[in-house]
């Protein structure tokens, strides 16, 4: 049987290319071939994240998982973004929103689910932390709250995204040996890189998501037989982290204008 290509890309944030370096970053991904393109969030901004997943549709003969990032969102809420997300997929038989499925099952053995996820605040020292992203500007979810109404969204947010990797993995660890999970966020304190380092505890709070941390931790560390790799983005940094004999975390590296290939998996 033929190897399964999965090509992974994050924090492409196709809204600062012009014509030119649109149509090259889509070439270097139409040249990798792959079987399944995976695509880890921060896309663009509200006003034109549609558009561009309907560019790479086009352009793309493939199916492409995704998940979406903090600047999808930026002036526009998480809300109106999600429905208009959802009617092109629904509309589409090549552009699956990992949110909304459960896990799938690439081959017989590998099983790929996901969550775009959110910094929970739980990491590093929320309350002393005097970081402002311009999320909480941006984002309407986000504006005129109170730090203590930030905190609690911030919370409710990653509590959210734990809730559906829980049952994903869950539901896929019995029967498959190799589990991929895409995620925006990092999901732990060793996997938020940032230039080279991990994050502090300013930036920890607004970067890392600790609670789905600890349910991927907690799960694989009863199933050693199976193997969990999580790919990452975020922070426009890269690593590796090794949590887990069977459980690794990829953060990818980005910079704005310049989007590229994180990695070719074969399956």
């Amino acid at each position: 049987m033929s190897e399964k290509k999965l090509v992974w890309v994050t924090d492409i944030h196709l809204n600062f290319l012009n014509l030119d370096e649109l149509e090259k970053f889509i070439s270097s991904v139409q040249n990798a071939s792959p079987d399944v393109l995976l695509v880890g969030g921060d896309i663009a901004e509200a006003n034109d994240v549609v558009p561009y997943l309907k560019r790479l549709e086009k352009a793309l003969d493939t199916q492409i998982y995704f998940v979406l990032g903090n600047h999808d969102f930026y002036r526009s809420s998480m809300f109106q973004v999600r429905e208009d997300i959802r009617k092109i997929v629904n509309a589409s038989d090549k552009l699956f929103l990992l949110d909304d499925l459960s896990y799938i099952e690439l081959t017989k053995d590998v099983a790929l689910f996901g969550h775009s996820s959110w910094a929970d605040g739980r990491l590093g020292d929320y309350y002393k932390s005097h970081v402002m992203l311009n999320d909480y500007y941006l984002i309407r979810d986000f504006m005129g709250l109170t730090k203590g109404e930030r905190y609690m969204t911030l919370n409710d947010l990653g509590d959210q995204a734990a809730i559906k990797l829980k049952t994903d993995l869950e539901a896929s660890v019995h029967q498959h040996s190799r589990l991929f999970c895409l995620t925006h966020v990092p999901p732990f304190r060793e996997s938020c890189w940032h230039e080279g380092a991990i994050s502090n505890d300013d930036y920890l709070p607004h970067f890392a998501c600790k609670v789905v941390g600890d349910v991927l931790q907690s799960i694989m560390g009863k199933h050693p037989e199976a193997h969990l790799t999580v790919l990452c983005g975020h922070t426009h940094s890269s690593g590796r982290a090794n949590i887990l004999d069977n459980l690794e975390v990829i953060t990818g590296d980005a910079i704005y204008g310049e989007p590229k290939i994180q990695q070719i998996i074969y399956l």
